[in-house]
């Protein structure tokens, strides 16, 4: 597991009730490093934070990360199935998708 990964994957596992749940992948494209996290769907509010800070500061700490190794670290996120949004805007399914 590389450097990003490993610190993504101790900070969340911290910040979670169900650490258990958390996934990280990882891939390299001409961007850099893209790092997706999936956690359980009650943790999704721990993660994200108020107005968004807590996801924002996972951010910024993994770009200085990736800066050690000349890489450019981005996050993202990925929304649990049965989420708040989903549930406010509907499934993608009542949209004929």
């Amino acid at each position: 597991m590389e450097p990003d990964q490993a610190f993504l994957e101790y900070a969340v596992k911290a910040l979670v009730d169900h650490p258990e749940a958390v996934e990280t992948t990882r891939t390299i494209d001409q961007m850099g490093v893209l790092l997706t996290l999936t956690v359980h769907p009650d943790d999704m509010g721990k993660i994200i934070g108020k107005s968004g800070k807590t996801a924002e500061a996972l951010r910024i700490l993994l770009r200085v990360v990736g800066m050690k190794g000349n890489a450019r670290v981005n996050l993202k996120i990925n929304e649990p199935i049965g989420g708040k949004r989903e549930q406010e805007f509907g499934s993608p399914e009542s949209f004929g998708a």
